[in-house]
């Protein structure tokens, strides 16, 4: 979900009015990803590198994040949206890690779309994490043992992979699960982005021929 800080920029506003902004267009999106069908859709709302922005832009998105939470868990449970975080969130403040705990806790039982928000997330952090686990366990270090050890590990697998705001690369997210996925790129800056726009990449993605290495 990138580019709320340009989005912000180009009104002259603050950042952190990009980052509303952009709360707003994952309300609208996961909303319309339910009424498409989407089964899972995951998020990257913040990345093990974002610790690096100042001290009050990560405040005011940590702010965002709780709020959203607390207000929207009541659609969540209303339209049987189960919530699920991947990334090292129990590493967060403690009543970040409580908020999200019941969060879980009350959506568990969910069923119709899964929305997976990427916190404290960082892929290489998830292999390495994902290795480690596949070496501790019985049959060690294989294909089938990490990708059972990575945080999507209850996920479907990834179908199709967008990013916003005409950056073209990964940015260090779902490296493993991107493997055979379908890349898709907008230049639409991501406070921008509508159902319109999901939809136009949905049909894009229907469009693709997937070989999976094959013929």
């Amino acid at each position: 979900m990138d580019g709320n800080g340009r989005w912000a920029k180009k009104r002259h506003l603050p950042r952190v009015a990009g980052h509303r902004a952009g709360v707003e267009a994952v309300r609208t999106i996961v909303r319309a990803a339910g009424d498409l069908g989407v089964e899972a859709m995951t998020l990257y709302a913040f990345s093990s590198e974002n610790w690096k922005r100042p001290e009050e832009e990560v405040s005011d998105l940590m702010g965002l994040m709780k709020r959203f939470i607390l207000s929207d868990l009541d659609e969540f449970a209303a339209n049987d949206v189960k919530l699920k975080i991947i990334g090292n969130w129990r590493a967060l403040a403690p009543d970040v890690v409580e908020l999200i705990e019941k969060a879980l806790d009350r959506t568990a039982g969910n069923k119709r779309t899964t929305l997976a928000v990427a916190l404290n997330y960082g892929a290489q952090d998830e292999l390495v994490r994902a290795a480690r686990a596949a070496a501790a366990s019985e049959g060690g270090i294989t294909a089938e043992a990490i990708e059972a050890h990575l945080d999507t590990a209850d996920l479907p697998p990834l179908d199709l992979l967008i990013r916003t705001s005409g950056e073209v690369r990964l940015s260090n997210f779902l490296l493993w699960q991107a493997a055979y996925a379908e890349l898709y790129f907008t230049d639409r800056l991501w406070p921008d982005f509508t159902p319109a726009d999901l939809s136009a990449a949905l049909d894009h993605f229907a469009r693709r021929e997937r070989r999976f290495g094959g013929l």
